[in-house]
């Protein structure tokens, strides 16, 4: 991978060199502090004051040049206005022609300031990483909280793009009226759902939304899959990712996260009974239950690392794993065996290839439908987890065949072992394993390819980088540099689990805390949701399996009224931190304190606990991407991974949680459970406020 300095570098618009963060610069400045605090000729408070008005002239100079740029467009936009009344009075088709060119060339203008933008607010927020690792201090914390919430904040225009919407709006609006809409007088303001076929303007929305960082339902949908983005991709790269790609392949991966949530979830409504089938207390259904993330814990690791060498081969040898395990427990009935039960369970959790299909996408699919892609891979995973219970609640029947009892709790099992026995077919005859990066041949692009690359990016790369102006660059700052550059500044993955917990800042752990939280909220109230409405209501299985079906439901349409509504008016951290209060209130509702202990208190506490906490996964994620270093991008112990160990141990405490609960009897199983839940939640909220000004 390319360190970021370089390719800051490259990416340079030539005529704008001298108004880009001087990433370099401030590098150099950062090591000659922390040389100079260690020989102690400076002091810290000096640094800090140093380089807090190094960054002010640096963001000013990038603000005013913004500025400046943004008042060319609009003067520019002014005389097209003119010449656009002009021709409505009398039209002409070649004016009309040339003036839709014309405002095309504003807006390819206008994506090389956006991408102006966005590069410089990647290196400030690198640049003050950085400094943080570097000196162990919340220097973040103190510049954001002094500077973004300043009535006069420049930080703000490089972060919010301040004005860019004005511009933005007034070329999609021209473009919109100089098209053909057969007859219509329609504005783009009257109905805004109306689709404007133009790669400028597409290309400009998705600038914007690159930059303000999910302002849609697909990008914050996909923010839960935490597949985490290149920032710079290079057009090789890009071609390369198409050569790999191959839709059934993405299409079976999907299919295998579906499937497997269907298989955690089918046996919510009835562990409870079968565990009684087996002579074991009600409450081993914890056990049950959790024994399938137990094993997870172990299979991402070594799923993830077989995803270096392979995709096809984890798939099939999960797929069959995942068909023994469930025909064991299935046959665990009349095997009459808790033990084979237990054992078909963390078979099936062996087979966890979730960090397989979170790799293909990220290495295989294409940039410009990887969004797409991880959107998908979350509506599978709710989809699943919604179907689960619901088909649970159809295998209401009893009958033999031979000596094999097909009954509430063995079909579950049968059920899910065809499933995977027909995926490990569809997947032998569909599947194309993509070619490797050691293997890819170089990719030559012409110059037609190359100037659409540029064109799309909205930058123009000089020609020729001569040998000269690179020694000139760097000729003095070549040892100070380059070695940092390739260590600090590299982006090859972590190789250890060691390696990777030192690149955990304390915003990144912060992050996963609120990710355990948030796991170890929901696993008890699904988990633990048929022993405590058969208690408390004397639920049957199908009132369960309604309850499960209907909160998976809240999904999707949960994350719709977000991604498309909410993350528009609030910043992702405003909406984390209500979101964690929310999941407290619904965990405090939750308690039995009043008797009786009703229906509509139980199942209003769950709907808020639950949905609150899917809300608070795709922005905790969202922000996890952001503050987390690019090494955890790729490899075996990448962000994906963590992120996946922290939500299945999770899942493993609170369903032990259940089972050493269920000693002290089914009446105290409610509150016993809820108050770890309460103290992990308090935690993680004091957390994101200790935290909450690096969350920027």
């Amino acid at each position: 991978m390319v360190a970021f300095g370089k390719k800051l570098k490259e990416r340079q618009i030539e005529e704008w060199k001298g108004y880009y963060i001087n990433y370099k610069l401030m590098k150099k400045k950062v090591k000659r502090y922390a040389q100079q605090i260690k020989d102690g000729t400076l002091d810290r408070r000096h640094v800090l004051k140093d380089f807090s008005m190094m960054l002010d002239n640096q963001i000013e100079t990038i603000v005013l040049f913004m500025l400046e740029q943004q008042g060319l467009l609009a003067s520019r936009i002014a005389k097209l206005g003119e010449r656009h009344d002009a021709l409505q009075q009398q039209p002409d088709i070649s004016q009309i022609v040339e003036l839709r060119e014309a405002y095309r060339q504003v807006g390819r203008d206008l994506l090389k300031l956006l991408f102006f933008v966005e590069i410089n607010a990647i290196g400030l927020r690198k640049i003050l990483k950085k400094f943080d690792k570097r000196f162990g201090y919340r220097f973040t914390d103190y510049y954001v909280k002094t500077r973004a919430n300043h009535p006069y904040s420049q930080l703000q225009q490089v972060f919010k793009h301040v004005g860019v919407g004005a511009v933005v709006g007034a070329v999609s609006r021209n473009l919109h009226e100089l098209q053909d809409r057969q007859g219509s007088y329609l504005s783009i303001y009257d109905q805004p759902s109306l689709p404007l076929q133009d790669p400028v303007v597409d290309s400009i929305k998705a600038a914007v939304d690159r930059l303000t960082h999910s302002t849609n339902f697909l990008s914050f949908l996909g923010q839960h899959a935490l597949i985490l983005q290149e920032e710079f991709p290079t057009p090789v790269e890009e071609q390369a990712d198409d050569q790999r790609y191959h839709f059934n392949s993405l299409l079976l991966n999907l299919a295998n996260t579906f499937l497997y949530m269907v298989n955690t979830y089918i046996i919510v409504p009835t562990a409870d009974d079968y565990s009684i089938s087996l002579g074991a207390a009600a409450t081993v259904c914890g056990v049950v239950i959790g024994a399938m993330a137990v094993a997870q814990v172990f299979s991402s690791v070594y799923f993830s690392a077989w995803s270096n060498r392979s995709y096809f081969k984890p798939l099939v040898f999960s797929s069959i794993v995942l068909f023994a395990g469930n025909g064991l427990y299935a046959m665990a009935y009349d095997l009459n065996s808790i033990w084979v039960l237990l054992i078909g369970r963390l078979l099936c959790g062996f087979g966890s290839a979730r960090a397989v299909n979170r790799r293909y996408i990220s290495d295989c699919v294409p940039l410009r439908i990887r969004m797409q892609a991880s959107a998908g891979f979350v509506s599978a995973s709710a989809l699943g987890m919604a179907c689960g219970p619901a088909l649970a609640g159809l295998l209401q029947t009893d009958f033999k065949i031979y000596k094999l009892t097909f009954n509430q709790d063995t079909l579950p099992g049968w059920v899910m072992a065809v499933a995977w026995l027909l995926y490990l077919i569809w997947l032998c005859i569909s599947f194309k394993e993509p070619v490797r990066e050691d293997e890819d041949t170089p990719v030559e692009t012409n110059g037609g390819q190359a100037e659409n690359d540029a064109l799309e990016k909205g930058l123009k790369k000089p020609l020729l980088v001569a040998s000269e102006n690179k020694n000139e660059d760097e000729d003095d700052d070549l040892d100070i540099d380059e070695s940092e550059e390739a260590v600090d500044e590299s982006r090859r993955p972590a190789t250890s689990i060691g390696s990777a917990y030192r690149l955990l800042t304390p915003s990144v752990k912060v992050q996963l805390l609120i990710y355990f939280m948030l796991k170890y909220a929901m696993e008890i109230l699904l988990s633990e949701s048929s022993v405590v409405t058969t208690y408390y209501f004397n639920w049957s299985t199908s009132s369960v399996a309604i309850f499960l079906a209907s909160l998976g439901l809240t999904v999707l349409p949960v994350n719709i009224l977000v991604g498309s509504y909410i993350s528009n008016m609030f910043e992702d951290r405003q909406i984390l931190l209500a979101s964690e209060i929310l999941v407290f209130l619904g965990i405090i509702l939750s308690f039995n304190v009043i008797v009786p202990y009703t229906v509509a208190q139980y199942v209003v506490s769950g709907l808020i606990m639950f949905v609150s906490a899917e809300v608070l996964e795709g922005v905790n994620l969202s922000l996890l991407s952001r503050v987390m270093s690019s090494r955890l991008s790729r490899g075996t112990y990448n962000g994906g991974l963590l992120s996946t160990e922290a939500g299945t141990l999770a899942r493993v405490v609170a369903d032990g949680t259940i089972t050493l609960a269920g000693y002290l009897g089914d009446s105290k199983l409610l509150n016993v459970t809820l108050l770890p839940s309460l103290v992990i939640c308090i935690t993680s909220i004091v957390a994101t406020c200790y935290t909450y000004n690096s969350l920027y």
